[in-house]
């Protein structure tokens, strides 16, 4: 799967690379030993931020920068990575979902960066292109309904968007039927774990509660 960057992204995030992870996968619910992982990270990010810290994480600051640059208003649609840490760090509970989403949302809260994850399956075409939402353009946000993703960073296949960092779309989300995951992680700028750790971590945890066993990581810089 190629990544092509359109030129509103190369001038609105000068600094991103994206890593592209391919991986077979099963899917099942949660196991407890992930969701204890999660909770222990929970616990972690509640001792190290406050609420007004969150906007500030290299990682997140980046996206939220980029949706300035592009036009958008990162207070009304926050980056996914930026909500997951407010809900944290409000002292609310993370919803128990599937393997994969679970760990991805790990791994997004602990570096702050986006991560999309697609059924690789659901996907029209062997490439993904970036580039800015459209005023009006049809995209259905993963438990949102219609969101209005204009002048919001958008990954596209043949047939529309897939990804933006403020929600997936429902058309190629991951189901428990899913058995080949494609992720995105964004690295708009990096943040205070350096990137190789970062997709260190994500093959670990793909290999231990997903039975991945061939992980595919590829490095697309604009």
């Amino acid at each position: 799967m190629k990544i092509i960057f359109e030129d509103e992204i190369r001038r609105a995030a000068p600094a991103l690379k994206v890593y592209t992870v391919e991986a077979d996968i099963i899917n099942p619910p949660t196991s407890d030993r992930l969701w204890e992982e999660i909770l222990d990270a929970c616990r972690e990010i509640r001792t190290r931020y406050e609420l007004a810290d969150i906007r500030h994480r290299p990682a997140i600051d980046a996206i939220r920068n980029t949706y300035k640059e592009l036009g958008k208003e990162p207070n009304r649609y926050r980056p996914s990575s930026e909500s997951l840490m407010r809900r944290v760090v409000k002292g609310l509970n993370l919803y128990r979902s599937l393997t994969c989403i679970d760990l991805i949302n790990l791994v997004s809260l602990v570096s702050g960066h986006s991560i999309g994850g697609f059924d690789a399956d659901k996907i029209d075409g062997s490439s993904l292109t970036l580039g800015a939402g459209r005023e009006g353009e049809p995209y259905e946000g993963i438990g949102r309904g219609e969101l209005n993703i204009a002048a919001m960073p958008v990954f596209r296949d043949a047939t529309g968007g897939i990804g933006t960092p403020t929600s997936d779309n429902e058309r190629t989300k991951l189901s428990p039927e899913t058995r080949r995951i494609f992720m995105t992680i964004n690295i708009y700028r990096e943040g205070e774990i350096p990137s190789e750790k970062v997709i260190s971590m994500m093959q670990r945890l793909l290999s231990t509660y997903a039975g991945s066993t061939e992980i595919k990581v590829t490095e697309w810089r604009i």
